[in-house]
């Protein structure tokens, strides 16, 4: 059951990059030749560049993605918070490979967003990210606490 849940949320981040992608070359068409590249705290663009631009964010995100998946190959060398014990090494192995593939989930989402909220603020500057910074942030922090609760539990 786990192998089928975990190849699920395989599939999940692989069809969500390739979404990424898609939504990135159904739009480049569209952009102005100059396009804003950078936010500053206040979501306001302090800086522009090429329309060519569009593209580093999901190659960014289509990298991390590879190196996290690449990772997960090698969960049982992963620094773990407890000892990795026989009767609990199934479950922390699960409980790492759950949250590698969940992170992966959250960095494309955030990814998604900013390139979202880059298209539209090139014709609209007082629009807002659909999801704020901030909650990004605390998606990831969010992530990180639950995780040490549950290896915590299952130690």
């Amino acid at each position: 059951m786990e192998n089928i849940a975990l190849t699920a949320f395989d599939i999940l981040n692989f069809g969500l990059l390739i979404f990424f992608w898609r939504f990135t070359l159904k739009h480049y068409k569209t952009l102005p030749e100059e396009i804003p590249v950078h936010f500053d705290f206040y979501g306001k663009a302090d800086h522009f560049g090429s329309k060519k631009y569009s593209f580093f964010m999901p190659s960014v995100i289509t990298f991390l993605w590879g190196v996290l998946t690449s990772l997960m190959r090698y969960v049982k060398a992963a620094n773990f918070p407890v000892e990795i014990a026989e009767q609990n090494k199934d479950v922390q192995f699960l409980i790492m490979e759950v949250f590698v593939r969940w992170i992966v989930t959250l960095v494309i989402l955030i990814g998604m967003n900013l390139q979202d909220y880059m298209f539209r603020y090139t014709f609209d500057e007082n629009v807002k990210p659909r999801v704020p910074f901030g909650g990004a942030i605390l998606a990831i922090f969010g992530s990180l606490i639950t995780v040490f609760i549950f290896i915590g539990l299952f130690k």
